[in-house]
């Protein structure tokens, strides 16, 4: 089940956020390039929480995944040509989308697309963008199987300490 996320789940997002980095850790090359103690954090996760754009995948009581699905497109995405007409109220927008490394391959990932698609949807949104590492060879597998777009790329300076190519991907809903 796919649920917003309450006070009680921040200690599992943190979790999760911390077990994604020791997976890092253990791999020859980075898939998300981000840096413990800087992004993502449990600050990343109860600022979510606090705008109620924070989701939570929950299974048999754990806590598997989470999201933060939200109308934000930083600044960078003004360099991205997209496609998909829509005005920036009409756009949401998928950020930092985890799953527990213990849970991967059993289709979680696009079980919370899915859902953030249809929770677009349901919001009146007529397109979804996100932004991935240019080496998140995971991510940039799935989307473009899933329907979406690659926009293009650009370098973000990301939450202003990490200077990296991000691919950029719509969908239309």
């Amino acid at each position: 089940m796919i649920r917003l996320a309450n006070p009680s789940d921040l200690d599992a997002v943190a979790e999760i956020y911390e077990e994604i980095l020791a997976a890092e850790d253990a791999r020859p090359v980075s898939y998300t390039n981000w840096q413990r103690g800087k992004y993502p954090t449990r600050n990343t996760a109860e600022a979510a929480l606090e705008a109620g754009t924070l989701w939570v995948g929950e299974e048999d009581g754990v806590v598997y995944g989470c999201v933060n699905l939200n109308g934000e497109q930083l600044p960078e995405y003004d360099a991205i040509p997209w496609s998909i007409p829509a005005r920036p109220s009409e756009v949401g927008v998928i950020h930092t989308l985890v799953i527990r490394p213990s849970w991967s391959g059993k289709g979680k990932a696009r079980e919370f697309v899915a859902f953030c698609e249809e929770e677009l949807r349901r919001q009146g949104k007529k397109a979804v963008r996100l932004d991935t590492y240019e080496g998140n060879l995971p991510a940039n597998t799935m989307y473009p199987r899933l329907g979406y777009r690659l926009a293009g790329a650009t370098e973000f300076f990301f939450q202003g300490f990490i200077h990296e190519i991000l691919n950029c991907y719509e969908k239309a809903l």
